[in-house]
């Protein structure tokens, strides 16, 4: 079966875009070729949900097989659903009939579990018990519904073995001085963005806004290096980066001109002491996003520097809702806002790249409201496998300090 999902619906995708934003996604196309055809590298920093659900984050792992992107940084409960398979399949039961103390039930009175082979399960059992007599109680009662959702979630036992994996994978991170994330991507699979990114040498970052989420996965990643370390990390990733893709994420202006950036950000100080900074001035921002206001913050770019200089606040010069990401995006020169939905604007922009670079795709995702990305989720879930625990940890003894 071709995994390229997304192909017979690259018209659609574009001609679900107004005008405007169609322009852009081609501004971006041309940009992040000329990039990579002189030898340079593109970052992308990815929010969760959406990313996970349309397929995005398998894209970008192709995208790093393929050398297209250089670097990543994103969420750690998009870290924790990798490291579950990305997309994984779920049941439904009546929490109460299942004898669950409904207090400590989520909205919706209902237990989810996850949908698992008996081999499947086996190789959970020789990690760690399973309470036998839930699942079996559990698999004799009426089926609310089954839905496909972002992996190693609140189901069982899938999501306790991620919460579980995560204290593990703690303590490796902290023997050998690395991230939580680089620990984990020695076991993912090939598909998830940790999983290529390991195989590839290619670097994947938590942000600092993002370590909120994923349960013990984001406290893990929290731990396992210093803020500061984290934030020199990135910095050097930014740094390293002609291009930076933004796609369906908050507070980046916390991410890309944070305390070592000198031109939108606040890095003066660092560089005054005498540390290592980094400068957005000559790189490209570009973003994909459905908010509207991010495009008028761009066009408004005189009106809000003019505020800034005047220590006016943003959001009455500019007259619209001012996020936080609006800031230096808005002023930089070298912004592209592609205004769409990321399942469309995505493939878009990777095949357009692919194809100018004369590199052949093995995976291209689809909005997960066609066909082709129904079918495409059904695909992660049967293909994109969790964490390989043994896999890791035969990493964890070969590596070299």
């Amino acid at each position: 079966m071709s995994t390229l999902f997304g192909t017979s619906q690259l018209e659609n995708f574009k001609a679900s875009l107004d005008a405007r934003s169609q322009a852009s996604a081609a501004s971006a196309i041309e940009r992040i070729t000329e990039i990579k055809k002189r030898g340079g590298k593109v970052m992308v920093v990815t929010g969760s949900g959406p990313n996970i659900h349309e397929g995005v984050t398998t894209l970008i792992a192709e995208l790093i097989r393929v050398g297209i992107v250089d670097a990543v940084s994103t969420s750690s409960a998009v870290i924790s659903h990798e490291m579950a398979g990305s997309l994984d399949r779920v049941f439904r039961v009546d929490a109460k009939a299942l004898g669950m103390d409904m207090e400590k039930m989520p909205r919706g009175d209902v237990f989810e579990f996850t949908c698992m082979t008996e081999e499947e399960l086996n190789a959970v059992r020789r990690e760690m018990p399973l309470d036998e007599d839930v699942l079996q109680r559990g698999a004799k009662l009426p089926k609310q519904n089954e839905i496909i959702k972002a992996a190693g979630n609140m189901a069982y036992p899938m999501g306790l073995r991620t919460e579980r994996l995560a204290h593990e994978i703690l303590g490796l991170a902290r023997m050998y001085g690395l991230p939580f994330e680089t620990v984990a991507g020695w076991g993912c699979d090939e598909h998830t963005m940790l999983g290529a990114a390991a195989r590839k040498g290619v670097p994947v970052l938590v942000t600092i806004p993002q370590l909120i989420g994923g349960g013990a996965v984001g406290m893990s990643i929290g731990d396992s290096i210093p803020v500061s370390q984290r934030s020199m990390r990135l910095s050097r990733m930014l740094a390293s980066c002609d291009a930076i893709i933004e796609s369906a994420v908050a507070l980046t202006q916390e991410i890309h001109d944070g305390p070592f950036e000198c031109y939108t950000g606040h890095g003066i100080w660092a560089w005054w002491s005498g540390q290592n900074t980094y400068n957005l001035r000559k790189k490209s921002l570009i973003r994909f996003d459905l908010d509207e206001n991010l495009r008028k913050a761009v066009e408004l770019n005189q009106t809000v520097q003019e505020a800034i200089d005047k220590g006016l606040p943003k959001t009455k010069a500019a007259k619209i809702p001012f996020r936080m990401e609006m800031s230096a995006f808005a002023r930089h020169e070298n912004s592209i806002p592609v205004i769409g939905d990321i399942g469309k604007v995505w493939p878009l922009v990777a095949a357009g790249v692919a194809k100018n670079l004369g590199i052949e795709l093995e995976f291209l995702s689809a909005s997960q409201d066609t066909p082709e990305g129904a079918s495409m989720r059904e695909w992660i879930v049967d293909n994109v496998k969790p964490l390989d625990r043994e896999k890791m940890l035969a990493k964890a003894k070969e590596y070299t300090l």
